[in-house]
């Protein structure tokens, strides 16, 4: 049984979301537990909580007790809580401690100094439980997104804790990866685990849940049965800014382009170092001043074929051609932005102002303050970008491309980890660039952002084109058939 009471925490360093205020919960054993409301709401503190990482790891203000079958957790050493709770980040590779998928899944049991035998026994059990034996003896660094979180939820599994946290677990996967890690949750309920889900994609869920908790601010607002939660109207899950449990009851608004001008892409030709081609693509039509949705399975080639079409592979010798003129390699950077999937690669400066003017050939300071404004990044406007959440990095991070002035604007996952109100705020700002004449691509496994704002579908899969076509009434029926079928 975890048990909070009379729980208060305040980051330190003056972080002003986030903390928790007056929190008193039982979460029995066995109950499988979904945490969700708005960015910043506590739900991550509250998870940081119950493994061990505030404060051992976090630091701040924290008075009354968190316990976890009578022991006080915020006065145990971690290794001594990693014994009771496991924990599934957001992002997988930040909790990796080797190089090979077999050494990871083995990992915890030799920290809690368990026999050879025992040790083997776990990892083999554990691989076929999660269907993922292919996956044994696998370089990590190799892997997918897809497949480097199964090893995540496998190495957590193995060391058979009572209680498992996850974090936004789906936040970076595809809809195939998604259906995984359901199964993943569905296997330790049937375990009797204790499972503690922060996320803001409800979907896959659906049928899992035993309570959902709906937190504001740091408190629990609502307490709510799944039975309760779904039927909330769709309207009342709009004003809570909750995602829909339904994907498909999610409103389309895309506006398909009846009469886009062309880029044409050829020779989009690379492979990593030893590994056979990743990118096979020999020629390649798109739609010019309009919103592409680059879709396919976790490996598919996405990122790699937008960081081709940006200049930053320089084994990739493909051309584009916009009119009369010809883009090479090296023309290509100045001609194209990339707002990268994880965006720590790319904030540099000691300010998210500072971060908005080095991407401007002219910085004024009436166009940073108005994109913060529409980024909700006004309150940030002082601060280290490093020191923000993720999605706020996320949202520094599109800002920047707003403001670049370049042709094609190239989106890895931009709603990863968001809330729905600040997915739509995204989907309003690509929006915008569309309608100044900028063509955006945008890499997603995001249907609600999909719906929300694009005009056409590229469907990668091996490194080919699998199919192109735009979202117009057939072209949404297309997309809706995509993403039931792989769930």
């Amino acid at each position: 049984m975890i048990e909070f009471q009379n729980v208060n925490f305040r980051y330190t360093e003056s972080v002003v979301e986030g903390g928790l205020s007056e929190i008193n919960l039982t979460i029995s054993d066995g109950q499988v537990v979904l945490l969700c409301g708005k960015s910043g709401c506590g739900k991550t503190t509250l998870t940081r909580l119950i493994n061990g990482l505030i404060p051992n790891y976090y630091g701040g203000d924290l008075s009354g007790a968190v316990r976890l079958d009578g022991k006080n957790i915020s006065e145990l050493p971690l290794y001594e809580t990693a014994k009771y709770v496991g924990s599934v980040f957001q992002n997988p590779r930040s909790q990796f401690f080797t190089v090979d998928s077999t050494s990871e899944l083995a990992f915890g049991c030799e920290n809690q100094g368990l026999p050879k035998d025992e040790i083997v026994h776990r990892v083999e059990n554990t691989a076929k439980q999660l269907d993922m034996q292919e996956l044994l003896g696998k370089n990590i660094f190799h892997l997918s997104g897809g497949e480097k979180q199964k090893i995540a939820c496998a190495s957590v599994a193995a060391s058979d804790p009572s209680v498992i946290v996850l974090d936004e677990p789906s936040s970076n996967l595809d809809i195939a990866a998604t259906a995984d890690l359901r199964r993943a949750i569905q296997l330790w309920k049937a375990q009797g685990k204790t499972i503690i889900i922060a996320e803001h994609r409800l979907y896959y869920l659906k049928g899992l849940l035993d309570r959902v908790l709906y937190m504001e601010h740091g408190q629990i607002i609502y307490d709510w049965t799944e039975h309760d939660a779904l039927s909330l109207t769709n309207e009342k899950q709009h004003e809570l800014g909750l995602r829909p449990f339904d994907l498909l009851a999610f409103p389309v608004s895309s506006h398909p382009c009846a009469e886009c001008k062309d880029i044409l892409c050829s020779k989009f030709h690379f492979s990593y170092t030893k590994q056979a081609a990743t990118l096979k693509i020999d020629s390649l039509t798109l739609p010019r001043s309009s919103i592409t949705a680059i879709i396919g399975h976790n490996g598919a080639g996405k990122s790699t074929f937008a960081r081709c079409l940006c200049g930053l592979e320089k084994q990739c010798k493909g051309l584009i051609r916009l009119g009369e003129q010809e883009y090479g390699k090296r023309k290509r950077l100045s001609l194209c932005y990339m707002v990268m999937q994880d965006v720590n690669h790319q904030l540099f400066t000691e300010s998210t102002e500072e971060e908005l003017r080095i991407s401007m050939e002219n910085a004024d300071a009436e166009t940073v303050d108005s994109v913060l404004k529409r980024l909700d990044l006004e309150a940030f406007k002082n601060r280290h970008p490093m020191a923000l959440s993720g999605g706020e990095k996320q949202r520094v991070a599109i800002a920047t491309a707003l403001v670049s002035g370049r042709e094609i604007l190239v989106f890895d996952e931009p709603t990863s980890g968001l809330d729905l109100g600040h997915m739509q705020e995204v989907s309003q700002g690509i929006r915008m660039l569309s309608s100044m004449g900028k063509t955006v691509l945008v890499i997603t496994h995001d249907y609600e952002l999909i719906v929300s704002c694009c005009s056409h579908v590229l469907h990668l899969e091996n490194g080919t084109v699998e199919e192109q076509y735009q979202l117009d009434s057939a072209g949404i029926k297309q997309l809706q058939s995509f993403f039931m079928e792989e769930a």
